[in-house]
């Protein structure tokens, strides 16, 4: 690897980058949203709600991201065509925020879960003594407890969506990944450039792990 390799890829990585952060903070944002439901949803008594959450996350956790992918930017479009009797086709990128909220959601609906089931039983039934009704319950005592500690399980899987878009260079998404694919089609550079790639993954990674234990301290003080 050399200056000039650096020089001409490197733009491009950048620009790979810019796509895959976009991608990632979307995906994990509406992630959230969706798992909190799901989440929820797993925990509670409603035999409906229940059952769809289940599904949900037997669906995305029984299939490669890859297919699903595939899926949404395919399968999906083509089914809307023949509802509606006429083209239509779905953006590379909305399609990559479809995958990564979808992913992202199911795995936190674990994370939600575990978080409002780890509430002392002794602190909602002091609301109830209080007088408090079953919504304020929730808001009050069980989500700010609940949430303050799935925040590192939250950073973590915001890592796992930036690591999960690599994946989606497979509907020409053009994150890092592909970014790079184009290189190499154009020039042949094929060891350096991939080398290259390995190491600006590692690079950005590293970076939210450290920003991730910082965190993770600030919480626990």
């Amino acid at each position: 690897m050399n200056a000039e390799l650096f020089a001409a890829i490197g733009p491009m990585l950048l620009r790979g980058l810019q796509v895959t952060m976009r991608i990632a903070i979307i995906g994990i944002l509406l992630g959230f949203l969706l798992g909190s439901l799901s989440g929820y949803a797993l925990q509670s008594r409603n035999k409906v709600a229940l059952t769809v959450a289940n599904i949900y996350v037997w669906i995305i956790r029984g299939t490669p991201i890859v297919v699903q992918a595939l899926y949404v930017y395919f399968v999906v479009p083509a089914l809307i065509s023949l509802a509606k009797g006429e083209q239509f086709t779905l953006d590379p990128n909305v399609a990559g925020i479809l995958v990564i909220t979808l992913n992202a959601g199911a795995f936190i609906s674990a994370i939600v879960k575990g978080a409002l089931e780890s509430v002392d039983v002794g602190q909602k039934e002091a609301g109830m003594a209080l007088g408090l009704t079953k919504r304020q319950i929730l808001w009050h005592i069980v989500i700010p407890p609940a949430f303050r500690s799935m925040i590192p399980a939250l950073f973590n899987q915001f890592i796992i969506s930036v690591k999960d878009t690599a994946m989606l260079s497979i509907i020409s998404v053009n994150e890092i990944t592909r970014q790079t694919q184009n290189y190499v089609a154009r020039t042949y550079n094929t060891i350096p450039a991939y080398t290259m790639c390995a190491l600006f993954y590692l690079l950005i990674l590293s970076v939210l792990m450290v920003l991730q234990k910082f965190v993770e301290g600030k919480i626990r003080k």
